[in-house]
């Protein structure tokens, strides 16, 4: 296939084509990210059924994460050698093969295998190398799209969890997994065709001057500072965890049952969707860091108020709360990683951020699930989340203090 030039009105930078890819992107993300959610809806179905506790039952979304993690970072690589449309394919085909298989699976172990394996390792494209291809078909709204993309995630779980909540109940969950594998191959495989143009790479001068101009004045090697940015994934990320992977769980031990916290996790993402998107805009004004850390902060306000408040309206309060301070954390890693690292690595270096954020997810994941064992409540794990966010909002805030405070992470308006 051949790159496009950004001379090219029909399909060049912020083309007609590049929102149509836009759109397309925003479908397959979020037709895929029910690879996220759908174990998160179905872990008390498949805790009751193999006679396990909550840690065990939790580990097929900690391999799930960690499939969806290592995903990024291969699927990344193979985008920024072949284009995108390869690894959303060969991902679609990985995502149906793993729900069919799970419908049929007759142990735990082979559940969080094929958990991990496949469907997290093929949902994986939908996100942070998707997140990376839109970057390079926008250059004065970059920000604002990969924003878009990557509210295609929360759209996903503000659909697919009562989606999938209604069918175990009515079907079971091996049903409702063989059913999920079918869906998938016959929706995403047609949008995957508008995903078939190569990058590209040629921004307007503004755009490639500001970016070259950020890179030169980085108080940071591009080692260092991908290191940095790591650490504040996992970090931020162990904290993000919590309320999401557990809040299903959570509401049934307060006997306000699965269906209450399914919609609760719902609400969670949908006002997720505005702070994505909303955060785009942000970063186009102020950078990716200040933008990281308005989030960083906010999302541990949220996490403290979970621990007085247990009631069921304000829980659904603190859920719609932390969906809107936290959606536009992840996002900004990926338009940090624009703005300050070379676009032919792009998609690598995104995947390897995501990958420290999904390790983040599976183990603070789990972590939650063992301190319940272990206090038989919750609020330790809550205390937990706020300790890991603290340092992810330390981190961001020594960035800032070493850019002369933040002067040098900030995007100048082309």
């Amino acid at each position: 296939m051949t790159t496009v030039t950004g001379g090219d009105a029909a399909h060049g930078v912020e083309s007609p084509y590049a929102w149509r890819r836009l759109a397309a992107g925003l479908l397959l993300s979020t037709i895929g990210g029910v690879c996220m959610w759908s174990v998160v809806v179905a872990l008390p179905a498949m805790q009751a059924e193999f006679g396990v506790d909550r840690a065990a039952a939790s580990l097929p979304f900690t391999l799930t994460m960690l499939g969806f993690g290592a995903g990024n970072v291969i699927m990344g690589r193979l985008a920024d050698r072949f284009g995108i449309a390869l690894p959303m394919a060969l991902g679609t085909v990985l995502l149906a093969i793993g729900y069919v298989a799970c419908g049929f699976a007759g142990a735990l172990w082979q559940v969080a295998l094929l958990h991990g394996a496949l469907i997290g390792f093929g949902g994986s494209t939908s996100f942070g190398p998707l997140m990376a291809d839109i970057s390079h078909w926008f250059s004065k709204r970059r920000g604002s799209a990969v924003a878009i993309a990557a509210a295609g995630n929360y759209l996903a779980g503000t659909f697919w969890p009562p989606v999938v909540q209604h069918f175990i109940a009515d079907h079971g969950w091996r049903a409702t997994h063989i059913g999920i594998g079918i869906f998938l191959l016959v929706a995403m495989m047609p949008l995957i065709l508008v995903m078939r143009r190569r990058r590209v790479d040629n921004h307007s001068d503004a755009t490639a001057t500001n970016d070259a101009r950020r890179r030169a004045e980085s108080p940071f090697s591009p080692l260092t500072l991908q290191i940095l940015l790591c650490i504040a994934g996992v970090a931020c990320c162990v904290a993000m965890s919590m309320p999401q992977v557990h809040l299903v769980a959570y509401c049934g031990d307060l006997g306000y049952g699965p269906a209450r916290g399914a919609e609760m996790l719902s609400l969670m993402l949908a006002f997720g969707i505005i702070s994505r998107v909303g955060s785009g805009f942000v970063a186009d004004r102020i950078g990716g860091v200040r933008t990281l850390l308005i989030g960083s902060v906010l999302q541990g306000v949220a996490l403290f108020l979970y621990l007085p408040f247990n009631g069921l309206y304000s829980l659904y309060v603190i859920s719609a709360m932390f969906g809107l301070f936290q959606g536009g954390i992840v996002p900004s890693y990926a338009i940090i990683v624009r703005e300050y690292f070379s676009p032919k690595d792009a998609s690598t270096r995104v995947g390897l951020v995501i990958f420290s954020t999904v390790l983040g997810m599976a183990g603070g994941g789990w972590i939650s699930g063992v301190i319940f064992d272990f206090t038989g409540s919750y609020q330790a794990a809550f205390l937990n989340g706020i300790a890991f966010n603290a340092l992810n909002v330390s981190i961001m805030t020594w960035l800032l203090f070493r850019s002369g405070r933040g002067g040098r992470f900030a995007t100048a308006a082309a």
